[in-house]
């Protein structure tokens, strides 16, 4: 009995290996607050599957809870992967409700805001250590890429293990440095685009298909 135990076991290990590799990959969208990774999502839907992810706004932390968009099928110079794609609120070290009264919000949605965005960075946290296969890192190419959010996440990415791209975001702006970006994490690769505009959106998907297919 225990011998049979055993074998159905060593087969169930082997299959579920073999059948993984079918299945979607969990790619999160991670980075500060406003850097466009609700741009960036819902331009990869819409140009794969017609659909959004969610809203966008320039108000900090309109994304608080993951959103998640299944089997989005890219295909880039002769490779093709399926990924989901796992929406992640803004990663901060404090949010402070102070910030949202700057964009005319009352007291007490600025407040109820601040928590549920502060339940939102614990809910990235929790995807990144246990439910994500890969990641795409979001950064402001026109601010500092020196932050200590971004020095943490990526030293937990790397830790995991996980393949991640960079993308140095908002290339439309002029006062745009992408080189910043590369120069800050030289040990991974830096893609520029501007997820608002489109642009460089074909080599965005050459390399997800080539990351994580």
């Amino acid at each position: 009995m225990g011998l049979l135990t055993n074998l159905r076991d060593s087969i169930t290990r082997v299959t579920d290996r073999l059948f993984a590799d079918d299945e979607p990959k969990r790619i999160g969208i991670y980075g500060p607050p406003n850097a466009g990774k609700t741009t960036l999502a819902n331009r990869i839907a819409r140009d794969w599957t017609g659909d959004a992810v969610g809203p966008e706004s320039h108000i900090p932390h309109e994304t608080r809870r993951a959103r998640r968009k299944e089997n989005v099928t890219i295909e880039r110079n002769g490779k093709t992967v399926t990924i989901d794609i796992v929406d992640t609120p803004g990663v901060t070290t404090k949010v402070d409700y102070k910030e949202f009264l700057d964009h005319d919000m009352e007291k007490d949605d600025a407040v109820k805001r601040s928590r549920e965005a502060t339940e939102g960075v614990a809910e990235a946290m929790h995807w990144l250590r246990e439910d994500v296969d890969g990641v795409i890192y979001v950064l402001d190419s026109s601010t500092d890429p020196f932050t200590q959010v971004n020095t943490m996440l990526i030293g937990i990415i790397e830790s995991q293990d996980l393949p991640v791209l960079i993308f140095a975001n908002k290339v439309d702006l002029d006062d745009s440095d992408v080189k910043r970006i590369s120069d800050a994490f030289p040990q991974h690769e830096t893609v520029p685009l501007s997820a608002l505009e489109g642009d460089n959106m074909e080599e965005v998907y050459e390399k997800i298909a080539e990351y994580f297919g």
